[in-house]
């Protein structure tokens, strides 16, 4: 009869196809040696498909139980609220003129749809990051399907959406100081400021932090839309004049809207690392579906309201559209999601270069200068280079349209 210790060793040797050839009996030495090898053997083995998984736990963040920092601290309704902050900010603002462009059934059509495709992607990355608990961007699927090339090229496509979009930020937040001071002073003093808010609010490492600014740009962006749907609904610019569906739309002029609304669900891009930070990472699907079901509804009621009172001039952003003095009441109640979101959407292109960089150590967990400079270094670098591309695009819709067409697509409806 086997022993104990020759049944748990015989449990390992159809998933791992290792040698585990029991120790001789009375070999204390040799059987130490074994378990060592066992040990070192199943921690650095491979999936069922034969790729490469993580150490320890298997996990991207590994076992934090001695470590200084700890990343796997959030809740499914910090996530949420990442996931809501992430989404629902610049995106929401070119929508009503999207159903001025395309007409109003073939634009609410386009929201729904890709949003239930965004929200089906989502459900996928989710239960992918389940199979594959080290995986922590596309940049790891793109190393599981294709090998290196295809890490790359998911890794450049990522960090690149990102820094767009942090510009998008930067850029929105210089349109809405100039809309608060009536253009007090030149604009890229305004871009300055926000690209130094940005970084500051960007700095802590964990997205449980991040989490806590996120309610607030959520707040912001909610009160902000509504104020301006009020306000637009009192003054009617050009109220009724709408078209259910517009005829002989031109194809380009048609893919900047549709691209517009491709956007406003691209937070795809910080999905996974999302994930990775939650404790239980099953609860994802509940941040998904809260997210993606407040996106989903608010993006249609407040295009259909915008778009039915201001018609078809309304302006991009929306909160243009409202009389001078109430687009600067908007612009000031929004500013929490300007900076916010960009934040959000900063620490993800941020965390995955630096886990990148310290991969294979325990930097990302320690409070050394290290770990902490390194990471104050990378924020900069990427937060200096967003503000660049702000700079050279300085059009709203055409960056909008831009980041959509280029990436969009690659993140969330695949």
């Amino acid at each position: 009869m086997a022993t104990a210790e020759e049944r748990n060793f015989s449990d390992f040797t159809p998933s791992t196809g290792l040698n585990l050839d029991p120790p001789a009996p009375g070999n204390e030495q040799d059987k130490a040696g074994r378990g060592q090898a066992l040990r070192q053997q199943i921690t650095s083995s491979t999936d069922v498909e034969g790729q490469p998984i993580a150490p320890l736990e298997n996990d991207v963040f590994g076992n934090e139980a001695e470590a200084d920092i700890h990343y796997k601290t959030c809740e499914w309704w910090h996530t949420g609220i990442l996931m809501l902050a992430e989404n629902v900010s610049l995106g929401v603002l070119s929508l009503p003129q999207a159903l001025a462009i395309l007409g109003l059934i073939p634009g609410l059509l386009c929201i729904l749809f890709l949003g239930l495709i965004a929200t089906y992607t989502g459900w996928i990355i989710g239960e992918f990051k389940l199979a594959y608990p080290h995986v922590h961007s596309f940049a790891d699927c793109g190393q599981l399907i294709g090998g290196p090339i295809l890490r790359e090229v998911f890794a450049v496509g990522q960090v690149l959406i990102l820094i767009f979009i942090m510009g998008a930020h930067v850029l929105s937040f210089a349109i809405a100081m100039n809309a608060l001071t009536d253009h007090g002073t030149c604009t890229i003093v305004f871009s300055v400021l926000g690209l130094v808010l940005c970084f500051a609010l960007g700095l802590p490492r964990t997205f449980k932090n991040v989490s806590y600014l996120s309610i607030f740009s959520c707040i912001s962006i909610i009160i902000a839309v509504t104020v301006a749907m009020v306000a637009i609904g009192i003054q009617k610019p050009d109220a009724v004049n709408i078209l259910a569906i517009r005829p002989d739309v031109p194809l380009v002029k048609g893919l900047g809207p549709v691209m517009n609304i491709v956007l406003a669900y691209t937070g795809h891009v910080g999905f996974f690392i999302f994930q990775a930070e939650l404790r239980d990472p099953r609860d994802f699907k509940k941040a998904l579906y809260f997210e993606q079901g407040i996106a989903i509804t608010f993006y249609m009621i407040i295009s259909v309201i915008i778009y039915y009172y201001a018609g078809p001039l309304v302006a991009s952003p929306a909160l243009g559209s409202a009389s001078p003095l109430f687009s600067r009441i908007c612009f000031g109640i929004a500013l929490p999601t300007i900076v916010v979101a960009g934040v959000v959407n900063g620490s993800v292109a941020c965390k995955y270069i630096y886990l990148r960089i310290w991969t294979g150590t325990d930097v990302v967990h320690e409070n050394s200068w290290k770990s902490l400079g390194s990471w104050w270094a990378i924020c900069a670098v990427c937060w200096i280079v967003s503000w660049i591309l702000a700079e050279a695009i300085p059009n709203f819709n055409l960056l909008l349209g831009l980041i959509a067409a280029l990436f969009g697509s690659w993140f969330s409806c695949k």
